[in-house]
């Protein structure tokens, strides 16, 4: 099953079958392994991987976050460095590395731009621009200096 599977409940169901397959401590596929290393790095999530959120709506402007949603940008960023594609995303990530101490707030910021270009790809009803997106994470530089 593709972790970004076209129908949003398959693809959140994954999420959970990975999710309760470590519970019962069941042996994972390699790429299960990589989905339940992104979910034990969310403990504010663990409470939403059951059945009673496959369907559920989370809506930005009521504040929620999409729990499924951010769990599959990590994902797709992690996929992203095993390709370098778009080509130059692992050479911004090296340069980016040393300037976050903790890998996972670099991830977070990278995943940022990454939701912001799906989002206006989207809106715009095009492929995303993967230049523009490339852009936004050599921002970041910039950004943790100002730190």
């Amino acid at each position: 099953m593709p972790v970004f599977e076209p129908n949003r409940d398959k693809m959140r169901q994954y999420f959970l079958t990975v999710w309760q397959k470590h519970q019962l401590k069941q042996a994972l596929e390699p790429l299960e392994e990589i989905i339940l290393d992104v979910i034990l790095a969310h403990p504010e999530y663990h409470s939403q991987l059951q059945e009673t959120f496959i369907n559920k709506d989370y809506l930005p402007e009521m504040g929620e976050t999409n729990p499924f949603l951010h769990l599959g940008l990590h994902i797709a960023l992690y996929e992203q460095l095993s390709t370098n594609r778009p080509q130059g995303i692992c050479s911004l990530y090296t340069e980016l590395r040393p300037l976050y101490p903790d890998p996972h707030q670099l991830e977070h910021q990278i995943i940022d731009c990454l939701a912001e270009s799906l989002w206006l790809a989207q809106r715009n009803n095009s492929a995303p621009d993967e230049q523009a997106y490339l852009r936004k994470v050599k921002a970041l530089k910039k950004k943790a200096k100002k730190r």
